[in-house]
C-alpha cells in the first residue's frame, strides 16, 4: 500500500535542500536518509533521502542527485509516497494510519448518525476529519481526544462529541427563527453546515492525494 508522508515545499539554501510539509506521525522512520520514495508527478522519481536535519522548527531534506537550488526548487509541491505493508500498524496504540480512519462512519455518543469520513487533512496545529453527510454536504471534525472520543475498528465507526455548532448550525438558527414567533410556518432553515474547528478554521485546505498517515 502506498501513503503519503510528505509535500516538497521550498528550496533551503543553495546546496540542494528542501524544506517538506511532514504527513507522518513517524518522520524519524518514513523521512531517514537512505529511505527511497515514490512521488506524485512519478516523474520526478523515485527520490533517495541524503539528509536530513531539523532547522527552525522544519525538517529540511536532502535528496541523492539534487545538488543545488535550482534542482531542489524543481520539486517544490512533489507528494512524498512510502510503501507500507497494509496489515502494519502505528507503534502508538493511540495512532491511526490514515487509510484505517477512511471510511469509518461518524456517530454521536448517542448514535445519531453524521456521515463518513472520505479525507483526513493534516494541518500544523491538529488534523481535521473531512465527513461526508447523509445529504451529500461536508463537515470538518477536528481530530482530537475532547471531540473524537473512541474509535472503534471492528465496529468501523468514530464516535464523537461534538460542541454547539460544529455538526448542523442550521438546527439552532431554525430554533431560533420558530422562538420568534415563526409558529405557522416550516420555512427551510437557513445557515450553512459544517462550521470548522476552532485552530483549524483559518488553516484548512484539502490534503493533497489519498491515502496519507496520520
Amino acid at each position: 500500500m502506498q501513503l503519503v508522508v510528505a509535500r516538497i515545499g521550498r528550496a533551503h539554501g543553495i546546496k540542494g535542500e528542501v524544506t517538506v510539509e511532514v504527513r507522518t506521525d513517524e518522520p524519524e522512520r518514513r523521512l531517514a536518509p537512505g529511505a527511497v520514495l515514490a512521488t506524485d508527478p512519478a516523474s520526478t522519481g523515485p527520490l533517495t533521502i541524503e539528509t536530513g536535519r531539523v532547522h527552525s522548527g522544519r525538517l529540511l531534506l536532502r535528496f541523492a542527485g539534487v545538488a543545488d537550488r535550482n534542482a531542489a526548487e524543481a520539486l517544490r509541491n512533489t507528494l512524498l509516497i512510502a510503501d507500507v505493508d497494509p496489515e502494519e500498524l502505528p507503534e502508538d496504540e493511540d495512532e491511526y494510519y490514515d487509510h484505517q480512519l477512511i471510511d469509518l462512519d461518524v456517530v454521536t455518543e448517542d448514535g445519531t448518525e453524521v456521515g463518513r469520513i472520505t479525507e483526513i487533512s493534516h494541518l500544523p496545529s491538529q488534523d481535521l476529519f473531512i465527513v461526508e453527510r447523509p445529504d451529500g454536504s461536508e463537515v470538518l471534525i477536528p481530530f482530537v481526544e475532547e471531540i473524537v472520543t473512541e474509535i472503534d475498528l471492528e465496529e468501523q465507526k468514530a464516535v464523537i462529541a461534538p460542541p454547539p455548532g460544529l455538526i448542523d448550525d442550521r438546527a439552532e438558527i431554525a430554533s431560533a427563527r420558530d422562538a420568534g414567533g415563526a409558529a405557522d410556518t416550516k420555512g427551510s432553515p437557513a445557515g450553512s453546515e459544517g462550521a470548522e474547528g476552532s485552530e483549524g478554521q483559518a488553516e484548512a485546505e484539502g490534503a493533497e492525494g489519498a491515502g496519507e498517515e496520520s
